[in-house]
């Protein structure tokens, strides 16, 4: 079989996968309504102890949790690689171009594109949120829910600040400190880049290491990432209750379509614009990543299914692709920023604070430095709209309700984050690659059969 026909394959998989995964999912979702109505509450108990059951959870001694355990043994498998394969992409990168020019040129594009697609999804979240919350769709009585204060509020510009860090074990030791990992891996790889062939075996330890995890995560993705996204995709819709989801539905329903939009209309005006090429094909080849991208809720996770389209199928180069889709990964977080955005006016609105054109200019500013903080893991993003929060000072009684609405219902929201997330990674990589000429148009404009 040739590599063309084990993509299309691939594709055609975890379509049937994702179909498979709602359709499953959202029957168990109506079982579990139907048997808690009419009060076997006991026999969904059971059930969900056998499949969903999360077996880390306090009390869940005695719980089984197939899907949960199948879904998590996936996601660790791919979180394993992250610190080595982001590290380890990003210095090869820095080694790889021996222009000093061309490197800082290809940085000011990259940093220009996100900043482009980050200002119009902004633009945008701020725009839908004003409308719904002028039109009153917002306000909404929220009861019946246990107040949390989520995370510990503190000045977004922090992020900035622990970008460099004071201990290198650290930040090696854990999923977390993605940033930082990047700014280590630039100036170790524009170090090597300098010292030339001074440094010879730590440049090949990094690419035998590299393809290492190249290797890994492609029999992952190709092997059981279709079985996979079904597994989370039923897990997820099968514990998500609708007991909170109707004080939120406008809430739900606003992100949702903003989320679309910019995903079905947004990155491709992108690419035309910027590159003036069809940007039918990128939608088409992008797909399944947003797939992947959506079924696992991690940018983290979907990363190398992303690189390898974008650089065997959309034509990017691939030190351009090994440098930006990192990159992106960390601070390109344009779904997570609308989410936010929205997020936050709903909550203003819901706990009685003004909105304005200037309260929601501020928010779109926290949120965008927020989200460039945000880890590549599934739920970061709401967990981290506290800080916007506690940045704008909605933190009365109604704003924490609201806010733990927001914690019970937006897992869904999330995965469309995800996929809006990882496929701004590949739209800003192909506008920086044709701007370089090291766009390969005929792949780009290649049918997959």
């Amino acid at each position: 079989m040739t590599k063309k026909q084990n993509k299309n394959r691939l594709a055609i998989h975890m379509a049937i996968a994702l179909v498979c995964g709602l359709v499953t999912g959202s029957l168990f979702l109506m079982l579990r309504e139907n048997l808690l109505a009419g009060g076997n509450a006991d026999l969904w108990a059971t059930i969900n102890k056998i499949l969903f059951q999360d077996i880390s959870a306090e009390g869940a001694t005695d719980a089984i949790g197939i899907f949960y355990i199948l879904g998590q043994l996936f996601l660790n498998s791919m979180q394993l690689v992250i610190v080595p394969m982001v590290f380890t992409s990003i210095a090869l990168a820095m080694c790889r171009i021996s222009d000093t020019k061309t490197l800082g040129r290809l940085s000011y594009k990259t940093i220009a594109g996100f900043l482009a697609t980050s200002f119009f999804a902004l633009i945008l979240a701020g725009v839908v949120g004003l409308f719904a919350n002028k039109l009153g769709v917002f306000n909404v009585s929220i009861d019946n829910i246990t107040a949390q204060t989520g995370t510990t509020g503190s000045n977004p510009l922090l992020i900035l600040v622990k970008a460099i860090p004071n201990n290198i074990a650290s930040v090696f030791t854990t999923n977390g400190s993605i940033l930082s990992i990047v700014f280590l891996a630039v100036i170790t790889g524009l170090s090597i880049n300098h010292l030339g062939d001074q440094i010879s075996i730590l440049k090949k330890l990094l690419e035998d290491v590299n393809k290492i995890i190249t290797v890994f995560l492609t029999f992952l993705i190709t092997k059981f990432g279709p079985f996979a996204i079904f597994v989370l995709l039923t897990r997820t819709f099968a514990i998500y209750g609708v007991e909170h989801l109707k004080p939120a539905l406008a809430y739900v329903i606003t992100v949702i379509v903003t989320l679309l939009v910019f995903l079905t209309v947004g990155y491709a005006l992108f690419i035309l614009i910027a590159t003036r090429l069809n940007p039918m094909p990128f939608v088409k080849k992008i797909g399944k990543v947003a797939m992947f991208g959506f079924s696992t809720s991690s940018s983290a996770a979907t990363l190398p299914l992303n690189t390898k389209t974008t650089t065997e199928e959309l034509g990017v180069n691939e030190e351009v692709a090994s440098f930006i889709l990192p990159l992106g990964m960390t601070i390109n977080m344009n779904g997570t920023a609308i989410m936010q955005v929205i997020a936050a006016i709903f909550i203003a609105s819901s706990a009685g604070y003004d909105v304005t054109f200037g309260s929601i200019s501020l928010i779109a500013i926290l949120a965008l430095i927020a989200s460039i903080g945000t880890p590549a893991a599934p739920g970061a993003g709401a967990v981290i709209l506290f800080t916007v929060l506690s940045g704008m000072g909605y933190q009365n009684d109604a704003a924490l309700l609201a806010y733990s609405l927001i914690l019970a219902i937006n897992r869904p929201v999330e995965m469309l984050v995800t996929a809006l997330n990882v496929v701004g990674d590949s739209a800003t990589a192909v506008v920086v690659a044709k701007s370089e000429n090291c766009l390969n148009e005929e792949a780009y404009f290649q049918e997959i059969k």
